[in-house]
């Protein structure tokens, strides 16, 4: 007989900030964020109702830009606030594009040197920490827009190597929503690179007992205020995490946003990670 936590449903609502598909640099941004959260619709609603009354918004659909304008910052500080309404009901994962970009060229190299014992992460955190230094930033990132290009240039029917971000973020999700063996039901945003074969590779990624538990569908986020709380969440996360990595961290924002940061998130060791990540698994 299934367990009760096997038979409990937890539907999250998902939404990405920062994704550029699969080009890990020499774009426009240099993190992406995928945030999911747990709320009924009216929670929700309620929620974008006090943040566009705050934000004195007239928009239909409130994005996370609004509140991340400067004049709206005490709107930002209570969704994230301890006592605020995303407290244990919002959960977002960083990656740190650049060094998620190393760990895959580690891991392709060590497969072509047969050496299928390192660790990639590893071997990648003192590439990331040591290269730029050594070579140059110009060649060093020369040499990541290279491997990156390479491989996007393959067919994917035929690759070993999947660069986007955003399933290994999802299944993060579904592993935190799902701990305790419930069943996740997971509502995402429209997301055209989550094809059926990234589906695929998701439920292979979260292993194939809970693989059983999973559903994913996809809506339209104008259609589901939960899926807008959602890009808040993704959109703010960005926002800090990019402003600490760039070295101005806002100290406040980071303390706020910390106890939402899933502990497997893809960020390189340092200051910055100290700062974003709680302490765990990494």
């Amino acid at each position: 007989m299934p367990s009760a936590a096997q038979t409990r449903v937890v539907e999250i609502a998902c939404d990405e900030s920062g994704s550029e598909g699969e080009k890990l640099v020499g774009g426009s941004t240099d993190v992406f964020a995928h945030a999911s959260v747990v709320l009924d619709r009216a929670t929700a609603l309620a929620c974008i109702e006090r943040v566009r009354v705050d934000a004195r918004s007239p928009a239909n659909e409130i994005k996370a830009s609004v509140i991340l304008r400067r004049q709206n910052r005490r709107v930002l500080e209570w969704l994230l606030d301890p006592a605020g309404p995303l407290a244990g009901r919002a959960h977002v994962h960083l990656t740190e594009k650049a060094f998620h970009l190393t760990v895959m060229l580690v891991g392709q190299l060590a497969v072509s040197g047969d050496r299928r014992h390192t660790a990639p992460t590893k071997v990648a955190e003192g590439l990331h920490r040591d290269a730029a230094r050594v070579v140059g930033d110009q060649r060093w990132g020369a040499v990541l827009a290279g491997f990156n290009d390479s491989i996007r240039a393959l067919p994917r029917s035929g690759r070993s190597v999947v660069l986007d971000p955003l399933v290994p973020a999802l299944a993060a999700a579904v592993g935190y929503w799902g701990a305790d063996g419930s069943r996740v039901h997971v509502v995402h945003d429209v997301q055209a690179t989550l094809t059926p074969d990234r589906i695929r590779h998701l439920r292979v990624l979260v292993g194939p007992e809970a693989a059983e538990r999973v559903t994913v569908r996809f809506v339209d986020s104008v259609d589901d205020p939960r899926v807008q709380i959602a890009d808040f969440v993704a959109g703010a996360a960005r926002r800090i995490a990019s402003e600490a990595m760039a070295g101005r961290a806002d100290a406040g924002l980071t303390r706020l946003l910390r106890p939402y940061v899933d502990r497997t998130s893809v960020w390189s060791e340092g200051a910055t990670r100290r700062l974003l990540v709680p302490a765990g698994e990494g």
